[in-house]
């Protein structure tokens, strides 16, 4: 914990004098009519803009609740950082303003607080926000790698670890038995407790195992139910939406959202693939892919963790 507080520190210092570099090279705000003086109005902007940038990790650690953390995922150092730009570009811009209007308006009288002064400093400092993001994302692109990676395998580990303890839990399976109408559910014995009746809005249903489906496919007003039936994948189709599907799967907690157009069964999925940022399903029946929308992400790491 002391060691990231120091890096961040560290970070926050270097980006700092990124800025302070270029308003001293650029002397924006008038600062060109204060002559040598205007370096040392530079270097006070900076130390304010380091005072600004740890009120910002206090905001987002105990208001937004962020804290700053290298074991939460990649997912969440690039999101976090993202509202520490979003904020701090506001506060720091909040913050040359009140200067330029307090130090910098005796030899420059556009320098008096406006609100077209706010958006031509909230300007100029996203600008620089930008881009010294970009440089912290390049420098750490390699440590950000090696974390995706070992958050993938971790993820995985729990899958397989799920995946083991939901077997264990459900009676024995009798076979591969697929059905499609209802008299054929209620004729069929050898069917365990766990068989599920899937309903659309008209007389169309589809009965089967829950371990046995794969995923659902919103596919216009309709939804494509895949399911691996007498040692292949079938499909059927439903008229119904994904939020009567996922009301209807609402009791079986390995069937998660991972996408608007998806709902997929974690006990058919054979490994998850991360790659910059993106993750992918690969399925155990078929070898078909699931993808995962960056909403839906925090979802399926959960599903993963806590069934």
């Amino acid at each position: 914990m002391k060691n990231e507080r120091l890096e961040t520190m560290k970070v926050r210092i270097i980006s700092v004098g990124f800025a302070v570099l270029a308003l001293a090279v650029f002397k924006p705000f008038g600062l060109d009519a204060w002559q040598w003086e205007a370096y040392a109005h530079v270097l006070a902007i900076g130390t304010l803009g380091v005072v600004v940038c740890m009120l910002t990790e206090l905001i987002l650690h105990y208001i937004v609740r962020m804290p700053r953390s290298m074991d939460l995922g990649v997912e969440y150092i690039i999101r976090r950082n993202l509202w520490f730009q979003i904020i701090n570009t506001v506060l720091v811009s909040l913050m040359i303003c009140l200067y330029r209007h307090f130090m910098l308006s005796n030899k420059v009288e556009g320098n008096q607080l406006s609100w077209s002064n706010f958006l031509e400093t909230l300007g100029i400092i996203a600008f620089c926000s930008f881009a010294i993001g970009l440089y912290w994302r390049f420098k750490y692109r390699s440590r950000y790698l090696a974390l995706e990676l070992e958050e993938t395998r971790l993820l995985n580990e729990q899958l397989q670890k799920m995946q083991m303890e939901e077997e264990h839990r459900s009676p024995a399976a009798h076979g591969d038995v697929g059905l499609t109408a209802v008299s054929q559910a209620q004729t069929d014995t050898n069917i365990h407790s766990d068989t599920v009746i899937l309903e659309g809005t008209t007389s169309e249903n589809v009965c089967l195992r829950i371990m046995d489906l794969l995923y659902i496919e919103a596919v216009g007003n309709y939804v494509k139910v895949y399911h691996w039936t007498d040692g292949q994948v079938r499909s059927d189709m439903l008229r119904a939406t994904m939020k009567q599907m996922e009301d209807d799967l609402a009791a079986y907690p390995t069937i998660v959202r991972s996408h608007r157009a998806f709902l997929v069964n974690l006990q058919q999925v054979e490994k998850i693939i991360s790659r910059a940022g993106n993750m992918l399903l690969i399925l155990k029946q078929g070898n078909g892919t699931i993808p995962v929308s960056r909403s839906n992400m925090g979802q399926i790491k959960d599903a993963v963790k806590s069934v």
